[in-house]
């Protein structure tokens, strides 16, 4: 059996373009689909997976961990940079797909077989609509409770909201107690039974993620994400230290040896690894194993496009460590008509039960794809009261 084409399908989602990559084979009808997504960096993924098709066309498909040594290691440049890891990742999420369809089984029986009956999900509030999530402002608490009320109508037990607003490396009580007002109306809304968690975005330094960390403590987040750059392990360290509610980070993270560092020092309490950034399921594993060790709990980052959550599910089904997993689900009315899935979401608590299908359980719509072709991205650009390039 041999790899005989990687081609990729871009299909523009307003925030993002999902890249979709479909691994073919000699195999009459055997494939597989993954999904190599990285916002504004769409051309540059699809180049990498051209230069990575190179390498591995011609070879045979279930030697997965074989071929991913190849394209992590060779053509010199290790392949932990985002981009050609995320280019990695969509290819070896779609060999995964062909694994499990080779053995008509799910992926997740392939890893040990299911550990959960369920996964749990949560929510970006709007359902991931790009004004919702990401241009409701923090001086408008009102409509944090409104859309957190909303999001418990459709079903949500969790939701997640960016209640922290862009902040300079040190400011005075203002943005502190806007991001408190704005988490109280949530709390408000929805009551105490309802998980709420708070996305910095790593806007913050580690000294005003402190003060934000401390602020929000009282409310009982589910968990506290992106306080700080990911690059400041001992800020993360020394916020996770500081406060009750568990830190979480790493979706911006594609190095192993980081993760190893980032769990010694203890920066969070919650690994948010993506799958389709951090060198795909195979890379993932590794991570999570790593994690374990530290009994540290998994939840991976998910708002990209459906193969993506497709991956996220059935790593999470068999895994320990999983704990909830991220979703989108308004941030285009099409989203359904592009995929077909194999798992069943339970409208009341939106929770999934297992996928039944061979491999990642979907399907491909490329029809419906084709007619949302490649835009470039919406920018999103941050600057302070002064002037001065801050984090988005």
């Amino acid at each position: 059996m041999k790899i005989t084409k990687i081609e990729t399908l871009v299909c523009h989602a307003r925030m993002r373009n999902w890249v979709f990559v479909k691994v073919l084979t000699d195999e009459p009808g055997l494939f597989g689909w993954g999904e190599a997504t990285l916002e504004w960096h769409t051309r540059a993924v699809v180049g990498a997976v051209e230069d990575l098709a190179e390498l591995i066309v011609g070879e045979d498909p279930r030697r997965i961990e074989h071929l991913w040594q190849m394209m992590y290691r060779q053509h010199f440049w290790h392949g932990h940079g985002i981009v050609r890891s995320t280019a990695i990742s969509g290819i070896d999420i779609a060999l995964w797909d062909i694994a499990g369809k080779i053995a008509d089984m799910p992926c997740s029986q392939l890893w040990g077989g299911p550990v959960r009956d369920w996964i749990r999900t949560y929510c970006h509030l709007g359902g991931g609509r790009m004004e919702d999530m990401y241009e409701t402002s923090v001086d408008d608490a009102k409509q944090f409770g409104e859309l957190a009320r909303e999001a418990v109508e459709e079903g949500y037990t969790a939701m997640k909201s960016m209640a922290v607003p862009p902040t300079m490396p040190i400011e005075g009580l203002r943005p502190i107690r806007l991001a408190e007002a704005a988490v109280v109306a949530m709390r408000d809304a929805v009551g105490d039974d309802i998980d709420l968690m708070v996305d910095c975005h790593a806007r913050p330094s580690p000294a005003m993620g402190l003060k934000f960390g401390k602020a929000l403590d009282p409310y009982g987040l589910y968990f506290f994400e992106e306080p700080c750059w990911p690059e400041s392990i001992e800020g993360l360290a020394m916020i996770n230290q500081a406060i009750a509610t568990p830190v979480a980070t790493g979706e911006r993270i594609t190095d192993l040896t980081y993760f190893q560092r980032l769990f010694a020092e203890r920066g969070c309490e919650v690994c948010q690894f993506d799958i389709t950034h951090c060198g795909g399921l195979t890379a993932s594993r590794r991570i999570a194993a790593l994690a374990d060790a530290h009994r540290i709990s998994l939840a991976p980052h998910n708002p990209q496009g459906p193969v993506s959550t497709a991956a996220s599910l059935e790593f999470g089904f068999s895994q320990p460590g999983y704990i909830i997993c991220e979703t989108v689900h308004g941030d285009v009315p099409w989203r359904a008509d592009v995929v077909d899935e194999g798992f069943v979401v339970q409208p009341e608590g939106r929770i999934v039960r297992p996928n039944t299908r061979p491999g990642l359980g979907i399907s491909i719509n490329e029809d419906e794809v084709r007619k949302h072709p490649f835009e470039q991205e919406l920018p999103q650009r941050v600057f302070y009261r002064d002037g001065s390039v801050g984090d988005w």
